[in-house]
């Protein structure tokens, strides 16, 4: 009889301890705990330490390949010295048929 009793309580403690989860699980849902604010502190602290962080990563590459972007331009004109003439080789010979706007109707269907 020994042997029986306790090979039935196994499954009778493992359903009890279903029920108690389940019962746990719904009391907490409908009865959740404050917000504590050492959780938001710890959030606080953790961004700043990631804004750091950050900063350091940033400074490190600008200093790694910053004489990249140092170097001195190619030597050309100035670009302030363009001659008239090159600055009207660059303008459409009709400036009301540029790519980004359709060309305007004939003027006798403007009048209407």
């Amino acid at each position: 009889m020994g042997d029986v009793l306790l090979a039935l309580s196994i499954p009778v403690l493992v359903f009890g301890g279903g029920i108690y989860a389940a019962c746990d699980c719904w009391w907490r849902r409908r009865h959740p705990a404050p917000p504590s604010p050492y959780t938001h502190r710890a959030a606080r602290l953790a961004e700043q330490e990631m804004l750091l962080l950050a900063e350091e990563i940033v400074d490190d590459a600008h200093a790694a390949l910053g004489p990249l972007y140092d170097a001195p331009r190619p030597a050309g004109p100035p670009l302030g010295s363009l001659s008239p003439r090159s600055s009207r080789a660059s303008r459409p010979s009709r400036p009301d048929a540029t790519p980004d706007r359709a060309p305007s109707p004939p003027a006798a269907a403007r009048k209407r």
